[in-house]
This record gives C-alpha cells, sequence and structure tokens, in this order.
C-alpha cells in the first residue's frame, strides 16, 4: 500500500484550476457520457439487483462485467494513468481528517447500536468468528478496492467533463449512485448509509484525488459496520433483524 505522503502539486477536483478530466466537454460528448453513467450506474445495478436476487449470481461476479467495462475505458483513455493514480498519495492532514471523522461518526453509531439494538453488538464476530475474520481480510481486497476504482478514480475521470466548474454536481452525485448501487441489498438503512458513506468518500477523493486515501477510509468504516452489528444490512450471511 502506498505510504501517507504529501499530495503531488496537482490541482483537486473542486480546486478553481480544476483538471483534463474536468474540463467542460462539447454538447455530443455530453450526452454520451451522460448516457454512458445512466448504463453503468443506474440500469447495471439495477441488473446486479436481479442476477442476484433471480439467478442466485454472487455479488461480486454480478459487479465484473461493469468493473471490466470501467478498466477497459481506463486503459484506452490516453489521460489516465494508473500508476499515477496509485502513486499519489496523500498528507498527515488528510489522514487526521480521515480518523476523526470516523472518531465522531464512528463512535455515534457504536453508541446508537449499543442502547437502542444491544443484541445487534458484536454479534457477527461472536457468532460466526470464521467468517468475521475472512471478512476483514477478503472485503478490503475485493470489496473496497473495486468500487473505489469504479466510483471514485473511473467516475470522477471519466465523467468530469459532464460537470464542468460546477464540480459539486458530480460529487453530489456521485454519492447518490453509491447509495443506489446497494439497492442489491434490499435494505432502506443500507441505501441511505452508503449514500452518505459515498458522498464523505467523494468529497474525499474530490479534495486530495488520492486512492489510497478513499480505501483506506472505506475500509475502516465497512470494518465498523461488520463489527458493531450493522453487518446485518449489508451482508446476506447475518442474520436479518
Amino acid at each position: 500500500m502506498a505510504a501517507v505522503t504529501r499530495l503531488e502539486a496537482d490541482p483537486s477536483l473542486l480546486s478553481a484550476g480544476g483538471t483534463v478530466s474536468n474540463a467542460r466537454a462539447s454538447p455530443g460528448r455530453r450526452i454520451r457520457l451522460a448516457i454512458e453513467l445512466a448504463l453503468l450506474f443506474i440500469a447495471a445495478p439495477l441488473a446486479m439487483d436481479r442476477l442476484v436476487h433471480g439467478e442466485k449470481i454472487p455479488i461480486f461476479v454480478a459487479l465484473l462485467p461493469v468493473l471490466v467495462v470501467a478498466i477497459v475505458l481506463l486503459a484506452v483513455d490516453p489521460t489516465f494513468h494508473i500508476r499515477r493514480e496509485l502513486k499519489r498519495g496523500f498528507g498527515w492532514v488528510t489522514l487526521l481528517s480521515i480518523l476523526a471523522v470516523f472518531a465522531v461518526g464512528g463512535g455515534a453509531a457504536t453508541y446508537w447500536i449499543v442502547n437502542n439494538h444491544p443484541s445487534w453488538f458484536l454479534e457477527f464476530p461472536t457468532n460466526r468468528p470464521d467468517t468475521y475474520k475472512r471478512i476483514m481480510i477478503l472485503y478490503p481486497l475485493f470489496s473496497v478496492a473495486a468500487q473505489e476504482l469504479l466510483y471514485r478514480s473511473f467516475y470522477f475521470h471519466r465523467f468530469g467533463p459532464l460537470f464542468g466548474d460546477q464540480r459539486w454536481l458530480g460529487v453530489l452525485l456521485n454519492g447518490l449512485l453509491f447509495g443506489f448501487a446497494h439497492i442489491v441489498m434490499e435494505s432502506t438503512f443500507a441505501i441511505l448509509a452508503t449514500a452518505a458513506g459515498g458522498l464523505l468518500l467523494a468529497v474525499r477523493y474530490a479534495m486530495t484525488r488520492s486512492y489510497w486515501a478513499v480505501f483506506i477510509e472505506h475500509t475502516i468504516w465497512g470494518w465498523l459496520v461488520f463489527t458493531i452489528g450493522l453487518g446485518r444490512f449489508f451482508f446476506t450471511g447475518v442474520a436479518n433483524p
């Protein structure tokens, strides 16, 4: 994993300078990009929901076609360089911000669980310790890594031209689309919670342009969710409420 480093001299997606991918696209290209975005981030999650619940296909397998399309589009894009994306670190201020937000938000979530649903607290690690350990190890590698590549690196690079100077709109839409992707969980709570989490990660990526910053932030929140009792809304192997 990339070390925590000072951010490269490169404007953030929310800065006045902008980036190549944030330049205003021509009307024709904006229409094409809007259609592409709708197919990948609206139609694809609907299809995934059908495959997972109708055909009983594992979620990650259902996600693979979308991920492959995103990787191919990035691979043929001469303005995107995966090495540069993965080399970009982040500063200590960003790390402290990640930890501070996690401490406040995670502490509040834990307090709510303990006081309102004490039977949920630590149910996953207590009742299914082996599965819990596998989730803690595999979740960052196979879920977080793919989601952040698709919803942050790919989304902002590919669809930045749709929003031009209104970068905040792209950030807001990213959070909403991330929540919508979780319709496969068939839980209103999961959709709303991931929309809020997606907005946090979208802002983080827009400000830092660091894949590793959002990877780490996404990972620790996921670990918390599966630990304190909210995993029941995000993992079908945990008993439903």
